[in-house]
């Protein structure tokens, strides 16, 4: 898959400002239809009714955690393969592996900067990449 700036990029977060944070930089990299939940049961409706091509997630969630919404994601026929990239300040080696073990794409962790988040991005499109 190459970078397509049209495509789907759905941010879940559950802090408003690193939502912000993460569209901002989406946005000055070329990224148009970036959709935005709060939570990880809000990413899966949207999922659900509107699809994404690529998921950037927050591990550390109110209610349900990052984690589980990557599981659910591979877990569900229709979502299985797309890209999903965990951005958290979580950066503990058992946890990382946990979201490798869980088929993440890429993790990226905070604090980040744009490049950073943009090399994540094309690693994981050129390389059409699911699980670590």
């Amino acid at each position: 898959m190459e970078n397509d700036y049209d495509m789907k990029v759905l941010v879940v977060d559950d802090s408003l400002v690193m939502r912000r944070i993460i569209t901002n930089h989406l946005r000055s990299l070329g990224y148009t239809q970036i959709l935005e939940a709060d939570s990880g049961e809000k990413a899966l409706s949207i999922l659900a009714q509107e699809g994404a091509d690529l998921i950037l997630s927050d591990w550390c969630m109110r209610g349900m955690h990052g984690i589980e919404v990557l599981r659910s994601v591979r877990n569900n026929e229709s979502t299985r393969n797309t890209p999903f990239i965990m951005v958290t300040a979580e950066a503990q080696p058992h946890l990382i592996l946990e979201a490798i073990r869980a088929q993440v794409s890429d993790y990226v962790v905070k604090p980040f900067t744009r490049e950073n988040l943009r090399e994540s991005i094309e690693k994981v499109l050129a390389l059409g990449q699911v699980g670590g």
